[in-house]
């Protein structure tokens, strides 16, 4: 059951992070969606499909966690790692999401708009 409200709060997050950031980015058309190591961008998206993109790849895949939880065992000696595992890997959607949300915002910066 813990696995479940913490899915459910890593999947709030990430869908707050989405909101806030289609409010900021209103004015956008597209963003960006992809960088080069030189900071160009090499392609991009309409906003709202830029900004629904992680949401929409992580809560399926944290369902797909929560499903193996409940119904695959964990190799013996390893049942004590599925919770920080899991926690992890929501802790870390969340901070890819951020990531991008902070790159987008640094681009545009850059452009000046």
């Amino acid at each position: 059951m813990i696995m479940i409200i913490i899915a459910m709060v890593y999947g709030a997050a990430m869908l707050v992070v989405a909101w806030r950031a289609n409010a900021r980015f209103r004015r956008e058309e597209r963003l960006p969606m992809q960088w080069l190591l030189n900071g160009d961008v090499t392609w991009s998206a309409p906003r709202r499909m830029a900004l629904a993109f992680m949401p929409a790849l992580s809560i399926p895949m944290l369902a797909a966690l929560i499903w193996l939880f409940l119904n695959v065992a964990p190799r013996p000696g390893q049942e004590h790692l599925v919770f920080p595992v899991f926690v992890g890997i929501g802790a870390l959607f969340v901070a890819i999401q951020l990531l991008h949300v902070w790159l987008i915002d640094r681009t545009l910066r850059r452009a000046g708009r």
